[in-house]
């Protein structure tokens, strides 16, 4: 090594581009204990499941209508065959995995990183005909990251209208991309130097239920695919990425940058798994909204409410959450739509309240036309949960006053499905079971979930073939 370049290589061993990438490029599959490893293929298998149910609704036909229209290629699109570019592939299956709102979330970092990590990882394992513990390591590396980074910013992104499902999804994704592309080091310091001037995801969609939302991860995944291969064959992007004067944290939070804390993208790197902190949705809605959905939906089996027995309803939410699932208020009393209603306090807890459920049913245009449901509605509010623990638990607490003036209330201090309140195993696999049975028939949907669990002792094309048979 010449001097020139061991000033370039101590210069990147100091930024966080540097230990990031040492992270991602030397994690061996053997350094992931057994339980994150199992823990992941069933977090990749609730994903697989939400793609296919998303398969039936009108927005993934529009997305693989507009794809197929700008070009053909080869990569896997999960029941869609393979008719796209593997760049065209990331976007349609992070459409999917993610167009329900049904995804894991990482609380701290409040990011949904499988929906950009599983693309990415399909995509890439597939190109470069990677065994199932490359594509397994690669989505770890991806997760371990993304989610770390996400957690930096404590909470911020939201405040100031990023989302960083797309904002942060990407770095990770670009980690595992240089990963499977066989970059080196200083080569994936550029990368997630060149996926800073791609990274984004406007929040907008929350004051009229956009479907850009949806697309957030998979344009991270396609995007990393672009950064990695650019790095590759010699681009040079900015070393700084992150902490830099103009870099990620300091160019989307403004103000607020002051706040973040930087240990936490290596802290406890590779010794502490935040794959085990990843929360598994039970309903098919913004996460925000689990506790004060689950609290609604308690009372109702308690109750059996009649919706003209109820005077008013109180929701107390933690203060970070407002702006996504309380505001504007006239848009979530009324949803347009079903991305509208997954984002909305008084439509779920009115729903809760009155039918006690909240199921992709309830998402249906019939459901969100139910005249109680949105009668009640009007009748929610919300207030600040000053006892939240947010980040680290989304809290939610549902207090009914009934006509007669009697008061009934219900807490939920940890969401269930949070790494403090967790789904089992066996329960991702009930879920996915029923999502994935909403297109696949049962057979074919239990053999989809063998190749899933049994990803480490098979090659991954061999995934990419049984998820890209047509639905």
């Amino acid at each position: 090594m010449n001097a020139i370049d061991k000033n370039i290589h101590a210069e990147a061993q100091q930024t966080m581009s540097g230990r990031l990438a040492e992270f991602a490029l030397g994690l061996a599959y053997e350094d992931i204990p057994e339980t994150v490893r199992e823990r992941a293929r069933h977090l990749l298998l609730d994903a697989i499941g939400i793609a296919y149910a998303s398969r039936g609704y009108h927005f993934a036909k529009a997305t693989m209508d507009a794809l197929v229209s700008l070009g053909a290629g080869t990569s896997p699109v999960i029941g869609g065959g393979r008719t796209l570019s593997a760049r065209d592939a990331a976007i349609m299956n992070g459409v999917l995995a993610h167009g329900l709102d049904y995804d894991d979330t990482h609380s701290r970092g409040v990011i949904h990183a499988t929906v950009s990590s599983l693309p990415l990882a399909l995509a890439l394992a597939d190109q470069t005909k990677a065994s199932g513990r490359d594509f397994l390591t690669a989505y770890v590396a991806a997760m371990e990251t993304s989610t770390r980074l996400g957690a930096v910013a404590k909470g911020g992104f939201h405040q100031v209208g990023f989302h960083p499902t797309g904002l942060i999804g990407v770095f990770g994704a670009t980690l595992a991309a240089s990963r499977l592309l066989g970059l080196g080091r200083e080569q994936a310091v550029m990368a997630q130097g060149v996926a800073l001037s791609m990274a984004g995801g406007s929040l907008e969609f929350l004051e009229d239920g956009a479907w850009t939302k949806r697309l957030h991860p998979g344009w991270a995944a396609s995007s990393a695919i672009t950064a990695a291969t650019l790095a590759k064959h010699g681009f040079i992007g900015p070393r700084a990425a992150y902490e830099g004067r103009f870099g990620l944290y300091a160019a989307y939070l403004g103000a607020q940058s002051g706040a973040v804390d930087f240990s936490l993208a290596t802290e406890a790197l590779g010794g502490e798994w935040q794959i085990d902190e990843v929360a598994i949705k039970p309903i098919p809605a913004c996460h925000f909204t689990h506790a004060a959905a689950d609290a609604a939906i308690a009372l109702s089996r308690a109750s059996k409410f009649d919706a003209k027995a109820i005077r008013s309803v109180e929701v107390l939410v933690p203060a970070e959450v407002v702006k996504t699932v309380c505001e504007p208020e006239a848009n979530k009393r009324r949803p347009a739509n079903s991305y509208d209603a997954q984002f909305s306090i008084p439509y779920i807890v009115a729903t809760g309240l009155l039918r006690g459920r909240f199921t992709l049913d309830e998402l249906e245009p019939v459901a969100m036309a139910d005249r109680e449901v949105l009668s009640l509605a009007e009748r929610v509010h919300h207030k600040i949960d000053v006892a939240s623990t947010f980040p680290k638990h989304y809290t939610g607490e549902v207090i009914v006053t009934l006509e007669t003036g009697e008061i009934l209330r219900h807490r939920e201090a940890i969401n269930r499905g949070s790494a403090d309140r967790p789904l089992s195993n066996a329960e991702i696999v009930a879920k996915y079971l029923d999502n994935a049975s909403r297109t696949l028939t049962r057979d074919r949907a239990e053999r989809v979930c063998t190749t899933v669990l049994g990803l480490d002792r098979a090659e991954a094309v061999d995934l990419a073939n049984i998820l890209s048979q047509p639905v």
